[in-house]
């Protein structure tokens, strides 16, 4: 059985896919949880197009780098909602590094926030949800783990460890929560990429375009829904993952 209520955690909600996967999920008639770092002026701006979708919003802080506020979002979370069945893993640290300038404070900071917070996350909601009911996880991940290159080293090993603890998870938090992947393709302007930049090399994939956000917003709202799905990664790039590149999609075309 799922939840009667559809109530949502989207982290890194106030921006980017967040937003985009915030308000997809709104549309679909979820109230949703807007969680923000250090942005507020834009949750509360992604929470207030929410109302106006018809859906109930609110906005909670948290840095995702800290353990005890990972351990402690969720439980906020349903005392200001009530039930929460749904947790889409989006935030994400994503810094530069490669071989050369790697340290281990780098990626240590890369783990927290892209791999400790969403395993405490997922198994909040696996505590939060009652015997009989089902709650579904959906962590972003990248292409890249599919067309792996050195660039962003400890952003891509720690995306890596999430797809890992995604099976591990969806093995462990069965039957009464779903964990599955999701991983776009180039879909915004990252870093020093310039829009013609992002423009040529959203081109370069197999169906002549990259994923939009809407793309990614699109298969956000199935895989919450999709029942039958878990510890399974859906890749949306446009088949960005079928054409190996010696760098990241973003240093291709500047």
């Amino acid at each position: 059985m799922i939840h009667t209520q559809k109530t949502a955690l989207v982290t890194g909600a106030a921006k980017r896919l967040g937003r985009s996967i915030a308000l997809g999920l709104a549309r679909e008639g979820w109230d949703i949880v807007v969680h923000y770092r250090s942005s507020p002026t834009e949750a509360q701006a992604t929470a207030e197009e929410i109302r106006q979708l018809g859906r109930q919003a609110i906005t909670l802080d948290a840095d995702l780098a800290d353990e005890q506020a990972s351990r402690e979002l969720l439980p906020r979370a349903i005392a200001s909602v009530g039930p929460i069945s749904c947790v889409v893993n989006s935030a994400s640290l994503f810094e530069y590094d490669n071989a050369s300038s790697f340290s281990v404070q780098k990626l240590d900071q890369h783990m927290h926030a892209n791999l400790a917070a969403p395993v405490l996350l997922s198994k909040a909601l696996h505590d939060a949800t009652p015997e009989g009911l089902q709650s579904v996880v959906i962590n972003l991940l990248d292409q890249k783990l599919f067309n792996p290159n050195p660039d962003f080293l400890s952003y891509t090993i720690s995306k890596a460890a999430l797809q890992s603890a995604t099976v591990l998870l969806a093995q462990a938090l069965a039957p009464k929560v779903r964990v599955v992947g999701l991983a776009p393709g180039l879909t915004l302007v990252s870093g020093d990429q310039t829009e013609k930049g992002f423009a040529v090399a959203h081109t370069q994939t197999p169906l002549g375009k990259g994923s939009t956000p809407d793309d990614i917003t699109a298969a956000a709202c199935y895989l919450a829904k999709a029942k039958a799905i878990t510890g399974t990664v859906l890749v949306v790039d446009g088949g960005q993952h079928l054409m190996p590149m010696a760098r990241d999609v973003m240093f291709m075309a500047q």
